[in-house]
């Protein structure tokens, strides 16, 4: 990973096919080394995505919004306006070729970003992603824990594309039509739910700030 990195931050919602599009051209030209590595901070309109696991008894009910088979990994899940979205086209070649390792730093990344909110986020064994303690809810199994962060990557001749959501302050009814990343019983929450208002450019700063930490050793 180098250390000049682009950080792009879109102000209006993009298009999940044209950001496929967009990823895929990035990647080959990270691949032959004619552009640098892409860190893309951005929102989709309303829509939900199949991963390469994704399964059709994900969805508990007919849903009024449009659905994208996509090439990342994992599962369904949902995007949407006030989730933030970001992708990451890195360039793994001369470090470490570990993907366990590199979603593993994905999620102390998401982590690391909550503990700057005051927030503990953590991981539970088998399950990609971020999860916090629900103060108010329990959930169908009996836990607290609610998924905020949602991991799905696809990797090209070690060069990353796509990469993860985080929930700031989407509406998180649209979830309650599918298993999110194929776990039922479990549900999700927001920052916002949290008590955290917070702005998507003050998202992005911290997510910046916290990356080298991580990602440069």
């Amino acid at each position: 990973m180098s250390q000049m990195i682009e950080w792009k931050h879109e102000k209006h919602f993009v298009d999940y096919r044209f950001a496929e599009e967009v990823m895929s051209k990035r990647v080959e030209d990270i691949i032959l080394k004619k552009k640098t590595e892409l860190v893309w901070l951005l929102e989709h309109n309303n829509l939900y995505t199949l991963g390469t696991s994704a399964k059709a008894s994900d969805f508990k009910h007919n849903v009024g919004i449009p659905i994208y088979p996509t090439k990342r990994g994992g599962q369904t899940t949902y995007h949407g306006p006030g989730q933030r979205i970001i992708y990451l086209m890195l360039d793994l070649r001369d470090g470490q070729k570990d993907i366990k390792q590199f979603v593993w730093n994905i999620e102390e990344w998401l982590i690391l970003f909550l503990k700057h909110l005051g927030i503990s986020g953590y991981r539970i064994p088998g399950q990609v992603g971020v999860w916090v303690k629900d103060p108010k809810n329990i959930n169908i199994d009996g836990t607290q824990d609610k998924k905020i962060a949602a991991l799905g990557l696809r990797i090209k001749r070690w060069v990353t594309f796509h990469g993860l959501s985080i929930n700031v302050n989407p509406d998180l009814s649209f979830f309650d039509n599918i298993n999110p990343c194929g776990i039922a019983g479990k549900g999700v929450i927001s920052l916002r739910d949290l008590g955290v208002k917070i702005k998507m450019e003050e998202v992005d700063d911290i997510f910046k700030r916290t990356f080298p930490i991580i990602f440069m050793k």
